[in-house]
């Protein structure tokens, strides 16, 4: 039992908004490209698959990035308990789990047609090189919402088997959604990641921090309203995106950089932005 969770804890289970977060965008892409395809037995089918991919990848993520940042999370109150950090479980026994993490979602990936294998091993580079991007730039966040939100380009060409402007015009929408919530997530560490070093966007707008989540926020509304011309949303489409609005401004309003606790319960509510972006583009479907 005591190795259960030491590996529920390795893979994050406990933490289930990661998983979420990485699959709302698979989600939406797959919602996006069923509306000019209409066959719900493969929609039904590939949400079942990426949503064990987002799983699958989203635990393997977890423990390459717990393996790189081993030492640094030894130094930061928040992540010095994790497994490998305080030595519970050793480099070589996660490296494995990481392994066979990676082969199922490989069988999953290999179920799809040539160019979304093609993409998903595309993505591979940015998920295992995402851990070291907080040594080298200030924009890890940017980073993460490339990689975070590849499913929805993934779910376009797994029912289309081709790309379009307009995957991707959602694409950028959640980019900028990722870059906000996760500049607020990074909050928590913010003074002990300034002591050893480590950047983020969490670090380089401390100062100006809600003028710059709102400014992604804004752009992320700003890229579904284009989305809405390109595939000819109703009104239902621009109800609900008033709705995520207001969402956004909840919460940039109620997050304080100060209160790590506010920070970690705004980054949580993401998941409603999940579901209301998915619920408007159902709305084409009416």
């Amino acid at each position: 039992m005591k190795k259960i969770h030491q590996i529920t804890q390795l893979i994050r289970l406990d933490k289930p908004i990661g998983t979420l977060l990485l699959f709302w965008p698979c989600l939406w892409g797959l919602t996006l490209a069923n509306y000019y395809n209409q066959n719900f037995k493969i929609f039904s089918l590939y949400i079942i698959f990426f949503f064990l991919g987002s799983f699958l990848m989203r635990s393997a993520g977890c423990i390459v990035n717990d393996i790189a940042d081993r030492k640094f999370d030894k130094k930061v109150s928040r992540t010095k308990s994790r497994p490998i950090a305080s030595g519970k479980i050793k480099i070589f026994e996660a490296a494995t789990y990481a392994s066979v993490l990676c082969f199922f979602a490989l069988i999953i990936l290999l179920q799809f047609n040539t160019l979304t294998v093609q993409l998903g091993m595309a993505s591979m580079v940015f998920a295992f090189t995402y851990p070291f991007m907080k040594r080298l730039t200030y924009w890890p966040q940017l980073f993460l919402g490339f990689t975070f939100n590849w499913g929805i380009i993934m779910a376009w060409s797994a029912i289309h088997s081709d790309l379009s402007i307009i995957p991707f015009i959602l694409y950028i929408a959640a980019i900028f959604w990722t870059l906000g919530y996760d500049t607020i997530y990074g909050l928590q560490d913010l003074r002990d990641d300034e002591i050893i070093g480590l950047k983020s966007t969490s670090i380089k707008f401390k100062n100006n921090i809600k003028n710059f989540v709102t400014i992604c926020y804004l752009l992320t509304v700003s890229f579904l309203i284009i989305l809405a011309f390109f595939v000819g949303a109703n009104l239902f489409y621009f109800l609900i995106l008033m709705i995520i609005t207001y969402q956004f401004y909840s919460q940039i309003k109620n997050f304080n950089k100060n209160r790590p606790k506010t920070c970690l319960k705004t980054f949580k509510s993401n998941n409603y932005i999940g579901i209301l972006v998915f619920i408007s583009l159902l709305t084409n479907y009416i």
